[in-house]
């Protein structure tokens, strides 16, 4: 019996593991033939169709981001030396984290993180968040991130943490404002810290360091489901 992991299809999901783990996010199709020289995106299609058939890979349809690694795949993946050996069990392939609000990605507005058990959750594999712990997802709303692939209703997936490196995208509340943003996070010089945002339509923010509170930082975004 031929085994439905061909070559191409091995490739595929080094592909997807090493995209993932490089941009703490899925890629898309065009991504995966650009990346590993398919003739076509609809090659590509039947490549993954068969492994989601055969249990490597889940698929949300509607999603240009929606590819998931199974627990399988990640099984093969550790066994061709590709990835950790993972340390659940199926049950725990799958992890939850709420859906804590908005954030505006343009003018700062109020958002708090939550883990109250009635707001919505967030199913997502483990390849994409290994460790769950202070981890929330807000919904974005507004343009100034647009350069950094977020866009209106996108959600950042955010892990609670109150510093930040240069360059760190993360959800900020300013105590003279009593209001949260999402923006790229600088220091200038020891006083003061810039808010960067991703859209030349937008002028940065400058506050002193001592009213800014950094919420978390993002480390991943799903975009959101075509209409």
């Amino acid at each position: 019996m031929v085994s439905i992991l061909t070559d191409r299809r091995q490739a595929i999901l080094r592909f997807i593991y090493e995209y993932i783990q490089e941009n703490a996010r899925p890629p898309t199709v065009r991504e995966i033939q650009k990346g590993l020289d398919f003739s076509s995106t609809a090659v590509v299609n039947h490549h993954l169709n068969k492994l989601e058939q055969g249990g490597y890979l889940v698929r949300a349809s509607r999603a240009s981001r929606g590819l998931r690694l199974t627990l399988r795949a990640l099984e093969w993946l550790s066994s061709a030396g590709l990835a950790r050996s993972p340390a659940w069990s199926d049950g725990e392939a799958i992890v939850r984290i709420p859906i804590a609000g908005y954030i505006v990605a343009g003018a700062p507005v109020a958002a708090y993180p939550t883990t109250d058990e009635d707001v919505d959750t967030l199913e997502l594999t483990r390849d994409l968040v290994p460790d769950s712990r202070g981890v929330y997802a807000l919904r974005v709303r507004g343009d100034s991130m647009v350069d950094a692939s977020v866009h209106d209703g996108d959600l950042v997936i955010l892990r609670q943490q109150e510093d930040a490196n240069n360059g760190d995208m993360v959800a900020v509340w300013l105590e003279d404002e009593g209001e949260t943003t999402l923006k790229y996070f600088y220091r200038e010089g020891p006083h003061h810290v810039r808010l960067q945002p991703a859209n030349p339509a937008y002028e940065p923010i400058i506050k002193p360091a001592e009213v800014v509170r950094i919420q978390g930082k993002v480390i991943a975004i799903i975009r959101r489901l075509s209409a």
